[in-house]
């Protein structure tokens, strides 16, 4: 499988994007580009979030990482693994209502634009001004903007002090170089008996952090969903995350 690079992707280029009034394009020094919109409906409700192009298969992923990562960064794009988490989150119900929860990598937000819509107060981080300026319009697309507040966030200068009673990330265990700095965004920011849900097309580099971290004595559950296409589905696991007794 073709995986993203460990790297993180180059943002200079983007900075000082806008979005146009209307929705439809996305502007940058790099270039302009479409935006799309995903709907995502479950029984009595639906969500809507802008996307510069849907990632859902192998082809896609492959196709994108060689023509378009050098121009976006990841967040911008909508990813198979965020379809799954959104779904997985609006399956739990009331779960997280009255809830503090926390998104890592938000990128369009989706996940957590779910939770905020089903109760919870959200705070949704990324790395990438760019993605969070997406995030936002999608936010308030949603009529969630006074339940998510956004802030930039980088993970090895992690600062944030809270406890989240939920944290929520969607493919953002790829890059081995940041294991160590995300375990300790996760033990830092985890309340005593809050849950981590973390979403993943079973990357290799992701399985091998999660395998540490039940070595370590944290419990974790999977469950398995399928996005896109009927002909060519990806498969992807949520594991809900506890911390070790």
């Amino acid at each position: 499988m073709t995986t993203p690079s460990q790297d993180a992707p180059t943002t200079g280029a983007t900075t000082g994007a806008t979005l146009d009034a209307d929705d439809r394009t996305l502007r940058t020094s790099v270039g302009d580009f479409p935006l799309h919109e995903y709907r995502l409906r479950v029984p009595g409700h639906e969500w809507r979030v802008l996307h510069t192009g849907e990632v859902l298969t192998h082809a896609d992923e492959q196709r994108f990482l060689s023509e378009d990562r050098a121009r976006l960064p990841y967040g911008v794009v909508l990813w198979p693994a965020a379809i799954a988490l959104a779904h997985d989150v609006a399956s739990r119900g009331d779960a997280l209502r009255g809830r503090q929860v926390l998104e890592l990598g938000a990128g369009t937000g989706l996940p957590g634009i779910v939770a905020a819509s089903l109760g919870a107060h959200v705070v949704q981080t990324d790395r990438q001004s760019l993605a969070l300026a997406v995030c936002r319009r999608n936010v308030e697309r949603n009529g969630l903007a006074d339940r998510i507040a956004h802030r930039e966030a980088d993970w090895t200068l992690w600062s944030d002090t809270a406890r989240y009673d939920w944290i929520l990330g969607s493919d953002i265990l790829y890059s081995e170089p940041m294991h160590p700095h995300l375990r300790h965004v996760l033990e830092a920011s985890l309340a005593p008996d809050g849950r981590v849900l973390l979403s993943d097309p079973f990357r290799k580099p992701s399985l091998q952090l999660l395998e540490a971290l039940e070595a370590d004595g944290w419990r974790i559950t999977l469950s398995r969903w399928s996005v896109g296409e009927e002909s060519s589905p990806r498969a992807i696991g949520v594991y809900e995350l506890t911390r070790p007794a």
